[in-house]
């Protein structure tokens, strides 16, 4: 089989315009970028304002294993799939980093014939939001630090300043610096973050038009006085600058999947550090369009979905109809103690080897998950994602685990290899389940839950733990939020994304561990809390041997090496 780059590069587009006729979009709405990628206006929201929404359905995972368990490349392999069998219907997905495109995760627009095309724009730079959400963050940086140098006059505490630049480059040594040398007596202890860990992405992906966008960029808090007052981007007259900046980074992307079927890729937050969605922005816009929507939440139930809901549900009024959890027998038996799997090496001959045991130990992970979206009230099919090694045997103990879970229904899907074709089986079971809709659709707490509530209920209820532990840091900071009137927002929880726990050692369904919270901070301007488990960076690091080795340009100026 090609790899998914040659699949990329061989593939017909069809034109971008012709894509977005067959959808309803008019050409006045579209902003092209070349032939086959546009921005779409956000006018057309005040058009369609009177249609009704159709089905959304958000593709969840169990816990991955490192090279992950193919939920994009479900995402946009069922997508194709309810086309083929007559539904219209598009794929929301996230904008992917260049750090970890050129690190260890890889591409984020699918892989093999189920893709989004162009897959090396995508996976690169595509239309630049990433770029305008560092530019805009770095220049509330800067304009903050002028302010500090040119006399102070909010009489910003330096001690307390926690707006740290952004770079999209997985660059551990940039996690602590020290800025001002040279130019200030006063030099500073400061951060970098990976770009979509950016408040200001956050933003992008929760706003519902520009002004809101507009609004949010003033809120977020950068530091305090000396007094204990809020200093806000607005305080410093930059919010502005900032939201002229991201102007047309929130008009959602709209791109195409290999069979030429609508696809929206717009914003880029993590789920172990951010919340993990595409826009809000997107899914409104595909919602009016199609019959269906395909959106994913990153990593597994217990992180990507529990924010989608939690957070981004709640803030936008979006409803899911159905959840869709991927699993492997590889990270099945990797959760059930028969190998490791480890980026960038062969895969383990106990991972290879037919061994139901091992699945069937491994599958309580996958009933956690099936738990989690069960806690939600939402309906939820299995989509046992199909490896060549993969053993009858082993798939008949997924189909029974994950029915007695409360899986409506666990099917193997082919689409990787296959495409639409591979996935129909699954999309008809998928969209049997959406059509019923979620009537008991629910959020994990009350609309006015603490901070402490709020983490202790996720903690509990989704991870297992039997309780949490705060750092003395994470008190004063939670105590902080709350005198600054931000004590009943959601919480993001920043984890890792190997366990259900914060530990990433502990497989399969971790019992009889309490979750530690080391911080906490406040992201005003999105609104939420993030609440630090352990010890998850909001910048990634290379490992020994980065993907990026193996790219590079041939003779002719075409990529190699990418994925």
């Amino acid at each position: 089989m090609p790899s998914s780059l040659e699949i990329a590069q061989n593939a017909r587009l069809r034109p971008v315009l012709e894509i977005a006729a067959e959808m309803g979009i008019e050409p006045a709405e579209l902003e092209l970028f070349g032939p086959y990628k546009a921005k779409v206006r956000l006018e057309i929201l005040q058009r369609l304002a009177g249609r009704p929404d159709g089905r959304e359905i958000v593709v969840t995972a169990i816990t991955p294993t490192p090279l992950g368990e193919g939920k994009t490349t479900t995402t946009v392999g069922l997508t194709q799939a309810l086309n083929r069998i007559g539904v219209r219907a598009a794929a929301t997905l996230r904008q992917p980093s260049l750090g970890p495109v050129f690190g260890i995760k890889g591409g984020g627009a699918g892989g093999g014939y189920s893709q989004i095309v162009p897959m090396e724009d995508i996976n690169l730079h595509f239309t630049g939001d990433l770029h305008a959400v560092a530019a805009a963050h770095n220049t509330g940086a800067a304009f903050l630090d002028n302010h500090l140098l040119r006399g102070n006059e909010l009489g910003i505490d330096p001690a307390t300043i926690r707006w740290p630049r952004v770079v999209d480059v997985n660059d551990r040594v940039l996690r602590r610096v020290v800025v001002g040398i040279g130019e200030t007596e006063d030099t500073r202890e400061t951060e970098f973050h990976i770009t979509a860990a950016s408040e200001v992405m956050a933003i992008l992906a929760l706003a519902t038009d520009l002004q809101d966008m507009r609004a949010r960029i003033g809120r977020v808090i950068v530091g305090e006085t000396r007094d204990g007052r809020p200093v806000t981007l607005e305080d410093l007259r930059v919010a502005g600058a900032m939201a002229v900046v991201m102007r047309d980074a929130i008009k959602p992307n709209l791109a195409q999947t290999l069979e030429g079927g609508p696809a929206f890729v717009h914003a880029g937050p993590f789920a172990n550090i951010a919340h993990g969605n595409s826009s809000v922005v997107a899914d409104r816009v595909a919602l009016k369009l199609m019959d269906a929507v395909v959106t994913e939440g990153g990593f597994g139930s217990d992180m990507g979905f529990q924010k989608f809901i939690d957070i981004k549900c709640r803030m936008s009024g979006l409803r899911p109809s159905a959840a869709v959890i991927v699993t492997t027998i590889r990270a099945l038996k990797m959760h059930g103690g028969a190998g490791k799997v480890v980026a960038g090496k062969p895969l383990d001959e106990a991972i290879r080897r037919e061994d139901p045991d091992a699945v069937r130990r491994g599958a309580e992970n996958l009933e956690a998950h099936l738990a989690i979206a069960a806690q939600y009230g939402i309906p939820a099919v299995v989509a046992v994602n199909s490896f060549p090694d993969d053993h009858d045997s082993e798939i008949a103990v997924i189909q029974e685990v994950a029915r007695k879970g409360g899986a409506r229904e666990a099917i193997v899907a082919r689409h990787f290899a296959q495409g639409g074709a591979g996935a129909e089986e699954l999309a008809r079971a998928v969209w049997a389940v959406a059509r019923e809709g979620a009537p008991d659709f629910r959020f994990l707490d009350r609309e006015d839950a603490t901070l402490r509530e709020r983490i202790e209920a996720i903690a509990t209820r989704i991870y297992g733990a039997d309780g949490v532990d705060y750092a003395p840091e994470a008190e004063r900071a939670l105590d902080a939020i709350g005198r600054l009137g931000y004590d009943r927002v959601p919480v993001c929880m920043a984890k890792t994304q190997s366990s259900i726990s914060h530990d990433p050692a502990l497989k399969g369904r971790p019992r009889g561990f309490r979750l530690p919270i080391r911080d906490a901070r406040l992201f005003a301007g999105a609104g939420f809390v993030t609440a630090y488990c352990g010890d998850m960076r909001t910048m990634p690091g290379l490992p020994t041997h980065p993907n990026g080795e193996g790219v590079d340009l041939d003779a002719n100026g075409r990529i190699v090496g990418l994925f």
